[in-house]
């Protein structure tokens, strides 16, 4: 097996780990070689994993003590995926800060007022189902994809399509995760989507790709408590 897919097994090992030891904020990890005892595996894999989980802000290293836990994965979020494909998704946050930051640009700079329309249509929409009791993630992902329609790049669109089926799921955790949460959390989700329509609206690129960025920074935290 490659040494890459061995870093999601001890990824997603770890995580369980945090969960089924009901491991808090600011508990120590077992070490590396502990850590590499109990998954049958080399400390080099395992200290990939834990680089990945620092980096994608569930644990921390602290130098001389070892890895403690910053943050845990939500509970609802094992409901959408299995634990085993977090660190998947996750990785897919890094692919989409580039591509849907650039792809909100390209849309601020080249949309037509046809396109402008089909966007501000489609944020409507997902305002309406955000506010309302049901799903939302189908409205969330018109919205995405219109903006990228709006690039007037099929490449752009035929990648968006390529992650369909991953986005589809972290939408979902998310509007469920959010659902479960004060009402602030919804109203931080609308807004995040008018600041990014908002800016194509007005045709700044740069605000419109910052906007997607801190959209999708949100929204990866949406996934943990």
């Amino acid at each position: 097996m490659h040494e890459e897919r061995l870093a999601d097994r001890a990824y997603a090992g770890i995580v369980e780990l945090i969960n089924t030891d009901d491991l808090q904020i600011g508990d120590r990890l077992p070490s590396e070689t502990r850590l590499a005892e109990m998954f049958g595996m080399s400390r080099t894999v395992v200290r990939e994993a834990l680089v990945r989980l620092a980096s994608d802000g569930f644990t921390e290293a602290r130098r001389g003590a070892g890895s403690f836990v910053k943050r845990r994965p939500s509970e609802r979020l094992g409901s959408h995926l299995p634990m085993q494909n977090l660190a998947a998704t996750m990785g897919s946050y890094e692919v989409r800060l580039v591509l849907e930051a650039e792809a909100a640009r390209l849309a601020a700079q080249r949309r037509s007022a046809e396109q402008m329309l089909v966007i501000e249509r489609a944020m409507d929409a997902l305002r309406a189902a955000l506010q309302a009791s049901g799903p939302a993630h189908v409205e969330d992902m018109d919205l995405h994809r219109a903006i990228f329609e709006a690039t007037a790049n099929p490449i752009f669109v035929s990648s968006f399509d390529h992650m369909h089926d991953e986005i589809d799921r972290i939408l979902r955790a998310g509007v469920d995760i959010s659902r479960s949460r004060p009402p602030a959390a919804i109203n931080a989700m609308i807004e995040e989507h008018e600041l990014v329509v908002d800016a194509i609206r007005a045709q700044d690129g740069d605000a419109a790709a910052l906007a997607m960025r801190w959209h999708l920074w949100q929204g990866r935290k949406r996934l943990m408590p």
